[in-house]
C-alpha cells in the first residue's frame, strides 16, 4: 500500500498504526532521505550541493530496525539517528536532497526491494507515482497548511525543541511549495490515489477512515 502526502499531514503515524493493525510492515521512505540529509548536514554539504551530496552517496549506510514495540529505528553507519533526524534543520536538508536524482537513485531499489520481499505500507511523497505505481491502494493524504503545521508544532514542543507555531507553518509553506514543483518525482496524487482530508478529524477518526480505506480495498480485517 502507498501512502503519500505533504509535510504534517501524518502520514507516518497512520501509515505506522495501519501497519501494525494488519500485521504488514511499515516502511517511512522519507526516514530515509532525513538520513542522507542529516549525514549531508554533519558533513558541512549545502543542502542543495548536488555534487557534494553525490560524492557523500557511497559512503552512507542505512538500515531499518524495529524495537521491541514495533517501532521502527533508523540507523545511519550504524548509528541510532531516529530522534536527530526530525530536527528542523534537517527536514530542509531532506527535502533539498530528495529532489537530486543521484539521491533518488541511491534510495529507490532500496524502497522496491522491501514492498517485494514484504507486504507493506509505505509513506512518503512519490510512493503512489514513482516507487511502488503498482501498489494495491494509493492514498493521498492532505489537511490544511495551519492544521499540519499545529500538529509538527506539538510534536516539537513534545521533544523540547525550541520553534513557533508561525515558524513551522511558514518553514511547512515553503517545503509544500518546493515539493510540489521539483523537477524530479514532485509531490502530487496518483492518478488513481484515494484522498483523504483529515483536517477535521482528530488521530482515532482519521485512523479509522484508513483502516476502513484498506479493509475495504483487501477485504481484511
Amino acid at each position: 500500500m502507498a501512502l503519500d502526502g505533504p509535510a504534517g499531514a501524518g502520514k507516518s503515524t497512520l501509515a505506522r498504526k495501519a501497519a501494525k493493525h494488519f500485521g504488514l510492515i511499515y516502511v517511512d521512505t522519507g526516514a530515509l532521505y532525513r538520513c542522507v540529509g542529516l549525514y549531508a548536514l554533519r558533513k558541512g554539504a549545502g543542502s542543495s550541493d548536488e555534487p557534494a551530496v553525490t560524492k557523500l552517496l557511497p559512503e552512507i549506510e542505512i538500515a531499518m530496525e524495529y524495537d521491541e514495540r514495533g517501532a521502527q529505528r533508523m540507523l545511519l553507519r550504524g548509528e541510532d539517528v531516529t530522534e536527530d533526524i526530525r530536527l528542523p534543520e534537517v527536514s530542509k536538508y531532506a527535502s533539498d536532497v530528495s529532489a537530486m536524482p543521484p539521491v533518488r537513485s541511491f534510495l529507490l531499489d532500496m524502497q522496491r526491494e522491501m514492498a517485494v520481499k514484504y507486504d507493506v505500507v509505505m509513506d512518503g511523497r512519490d510512493i503512489g507515482t514513482v516507487v511502488l505505481p503498482d501498489a494495491g491502494l494509493k492514498v493521498f493524504l492532505t489537511a490544511d497548511p495551519r492544521t499540519r503545521a499545529y500538529r509538527r508544532f506539538l510534536e516539537l514542543k513534545a521533544k523540547n525543541i525550541e520553534t513557533t507555531l508561525e515558524e513551522v507553518l511558514e518553514e511547512m509553506i515553503a517545503r509544500d511549495k518546493q515539493d510540489s514543483e521539483r523537477s524530479i518525482s514532485p509531490l502530487v496524487a496518483a492518478d488513481d490515489a484515494v484522498f483523504l482530508d483529515t483536517t477535521e478529524l482528530n488521530l482515532n477518526e482519521s485512523f479509522k477512515a484508513l483502516c476502513n480505506l484498506i479493509s475495504g480495498r483487501f477485504k481484511i480485517l
